[in-house]
Order: C-alpha cells, then sequence, then structure tokens
C-alpha cells in the first residue's frame, strides 16, 4: 500500500516536470468519457487453496467543459462515481464507491503570465445510502445506515490565485475559503449523541461552518503511447478549529487503453478528514471495461 502510495506522489512529481505548454484555444472546449469497469473471482466446490467467488462493478463519469476568451477563463469539471460489489454468501451488496463531485473556477489574467486571480466553488456528496456492518447476537450480518445522499455534502468557495500552465495542469490557491457541511439530521440528534461526531456537527443540527485555506492542484499526462495519468489532489486547512490538522483528498487514475471503446483502470485514493475519521481512508480500484469518449 505505501509503495503505490509513494509511486503515485512520484508520479504527480514527475507531471510537473513532463507538462507541456499548450497553445491556448479561444471558446469551448469539451472532454469527457464514461466507463464501466467488471471485475469476478470465482472458484468451485472442489478448489482447495482458499478464496470466496465474487463480482462487482463500476461506473464513472468524467467530464470537463471549459471555456477562455481573452484573458478570462472558466474551467468546470464533473465526477461520478459509482460501484458495487457482492461476495458469495454475504447477505448484503456493498458500495466500493460513491461520489459525486462538481468543480467551477474561473480566472483573469494577470498580463501575460501564467497567474489568474480566481474564484472556485466545489460541491461534493454522495448518490446512495452508505451503511457499517457488524453482527447481532446470533452472528448473523446487520447493517446501519450512515450516511445518504446529502449527507454528507460539502460546499466550498473563495477567492484566490490560479496557476494554470494548460487545461491539463493547474493549481489553484484560496487563501479565505468557505466551507459548509450539510448533514441530515437525524443523523445528530439523540440523548447520546456527542457534538461533532458525526462529520464535525454538532448535536441537533443540519449543518457546520468552517473558514480556511484550500489548495486544488490537477495534473493529467501521457506515461507512454495509450496511457495516461490522471492526478488530482485537494487540501483544506480549517483556520476555526485544529488548523495543523490538513484534510487531504488525493485520487490518481491510470488508464490503459486497449482500442477506442476498450480500457484497464486502476483507481487509488487516499483521504484524511479527522472530522470523520482520523485516520486515512485508502481506496483502490482495478478493472478492464467499456469506455466511451466524448
Amino acid at each position: 500500500m505505501k509503495k503505490r502510495s509513494l509511486l503515485f506522489l512520484l508520479a504527480l512529481t514527475t507531471g510537473v516536470v513532463m507538462a507541456q505548454e499548450d497553445e491556448p484555444k479561444e471558446g469551448w472546449t469539451k472532454e469527457g468519457n464514461i466507463s464501466l469497469l467488471f471485475n469476478q473471482a470465482a472458484f468451485n466446490a472442489e478448489w482447495q487453496g482458499g478464496g470466496t467467488s465474487n463480482y462487482g462493478g463500476n461506473i464513472s463519469l468524467n467530464y470537463d467543459f471549459n471555456y477562455r476568451k481573452g484573458d478570462l477563463t472558466w474551467d468546470n469539471k464533473i465526477i461520478g462515481d459509482f460501484g458495487l460489489t457482492k461476495v458469495k454468501d454475504q447477505e448484503f451488496t456493498r458500495k466500493t464507491n460513491d461520489r459525486l463531485e462538481f468543480t467551477s473556477t474561473l480566472g483573469k489574467q494577470i498580463e501575460e503570465s501564467n497567474w489568474y486571480y480566481s474564484f472556485f466553488t466545489n460541491m461534493r456528496t454522495q448518490f446512495a445510502k452508505g451503511y457499517t456492518y457488524g453482527e447481532d447476537a446470533d452472528g448473523n450480518t446487520t447493517r446501519t445506515e450512515r450516511t445518504h445522499f446529502f449527507s454528507p455534502a460539502y460546499l466550498q468557495f473563495g477567492p484566490g490565485m490560479l496557476w494554470k500552465k494548460n487545461d491539463n495542469f493547474k493549481v489553484n490557491i484560496a487563501p479565505a475559503t468557505a466551507r459548509f457541511i450539510f448533514v441530515d439530521p437525524s443523523f445528530t440528534s439523540g440523548a447520546d449523541y456527542v457534538d461533532g461526531k458525526y462529520f464535525g456537527v454538532d448535536a441537533g443540527k443540519s449543518s457546520r461552518f468552517e473558514l480556511g485555506a484550500s489548495v486544488n492542484a490537477f495534473a493529467k499526462f501521457t506515461l507512454m503511447e495509450n496511457v495516461t495519468l490522471s492526478n488530482t489532489l485537494n487540501l483544506y486547512s480549517n483556520y476555526l478549529e485544529d488548523p495543523q490538522n490538513v484534510d487531504i483528498d488525493y485520487t490518481g487514475n491510470l488508464v490503459m487503453k486497449v482500442n477506442d471503446f476498450i480500457s484497464t483502470n486502476f483507481i487509488f485514493q487516499a483521504i484524511y478528514d479527522d472530522n470523520a475519521v482520523g485516520a486515512f481512508q485508502i481506496r483502490e480500484v482495478l478493472g478492464a471495461g467499456l469506455t466511451y469518449t466524448f
């Protein structure tokens, strides 16, 4: 796990060096893809090596629509990810991924440099219910709803400075970022609820306000023919409470294209948010499937 993390961080650093200057184009530029990934492991009753049959799938949407006119630039990105897995003899189908995110950054170029005055907005939530799993007194699997659509939901916005070399390599720094965390108050109700236990939200409340600094970076480059690596890094420090505990959200997506419709994807994501869990959350997805680019 640690070796993979270091590999992606090295690749991100390499991307800084390898990114090439592109001649900016006026008007709208649009690019996106939809991927359907599949994975399966099957064993018959006589298999002696151990293992449990399972299958899973993941669907993802990544769409960019950017605009440039003179010294004005407006970048927009939509990300949608949802995955399920089913293990034989396990009572419930479980999620492997669930993310819905929109980011918009407006920038005004400073003379002829790569720097822009900027204002960004980011909204992030999930599609479906999320559960924690356990066992009852009889050993049966139980599940308890912990999250659902818009619980939690994160809204960030603020002014800053954008450094943009091209659409595939940019960093936005916003030192005065407002962040709202929205939740369903049913999760923060009850006599035994402790303030801040559910994504930092106090008892009986449905939202939390934070003010801090954010850094959002994106780098996409080609490792070799038909092999691309996209890196997204989001950092946030809350001035109002424990500013030293920086929230981290890094995603690396390695795409190995077979042809126009078939590809293999490896996704690595690492999240640290001490309001959710005081430890790193790690997700890895590896699969082959169908990809449609538009």
